[in-house]
């Protein structure tokens, strides 16, 4: 069962750890690379406020981002701020999305997310909390997937294997994490069954598109190469 309470909370934990480590850099820092092509430092922490807006909108029954080209033209504006800015824009955009999650709803509904995406309402503060652990790791600053809480690395898990369940481009793929949890993806694409063994770090680095999969044992082929997120 999902628990948008305990995830709503778990966002609002992720976020302060966040601002805490990005209050250490200066405004060189925010235009600096971060992990993601073609991201500034800047570009991640604009993302992250506008997607807290953007997720409030679709608790609220709005479309997403009016468009995908004003969803690039928000972040490529408000990239270059500095720093003050920016993480004052993030906490502001984190309390409205909260703000949003503890109003009264049916979190059963149904809503749609970018690209015609539905999903129930109760998952919603869950994407949220991806947003802001993975992120984080992206910024570059020390925390790494290794850091992410045991409990959220277990369901992104969960919840990329589901994504790449059946899809046409991912064979069969058994995932087992070097603590024995097990999980099933793909089967859309021929081949398989594929074997994929590791720590929760390197599986969810690589089902996430944040690790190339070298540090994975695989066996019964080689290791799939997954679509972008």
């Amino acid at each position: 069962m999902i628990d948008h309470a305990h995830d709503l909370a778990s966002v609002r934990e992720a976020t302060e750890r966040l601002l805490t480590a990005a209050a250490g850099l200066d405004n060189a820092s925010v235009a600096r690379p971060s992990r993601l092509p073609g991201w500034t430092v800047g570009h991640v922490l604009a993302h992250l406020a506008r997607n807290a807006d953007a997720l409030g909108n679709v608790l609220d029954g709005r479309p997403m981002y009016p468009s995908a080209e004003a969803r690039d033209a928000d972040i490529e504006r408000d990239a270059p701020r500095p720093l003050d800015a920016q993480l004052a824009d993030l906490r502001e955009s984190d309390a409205r999305f909260r703000a949003h999650g503890t109003a009264p709803a049916d979190w059963t509904r149904s809503v749609e997310l970018r690209n015609g995406v539905i999903d129930v309402a109760a998952r919603v503060p869950f994407r949220r909390w991806i947003e802001v652990e993975l992120h984080h790791v992206d910024l570059g600053m020390g925390y790494e997937l290794e850091d992410v809480p045991a409990d959220f690395a277990e369901r992104e898990i969960d919840f990329l294997a589901e994504r790449f369940g059946g899809h046409r481009d991912v064979p069969s793929v058994g995932l087992r994490s070097s603590d024995g949890r097990a999980w099933t993806t793909g089967g859309g694409a021929p081949g398989g069954p594929i074997g994929v063994e590791g720590t929760a770090a390197d599986l969810l680095g690589w089902l996430a598109g944040r690790r190339d999969g070298s540090a994975l044992t695989v066996t019964g082929g080689a290791l799939p190469a997954l679509p972008p997120l």
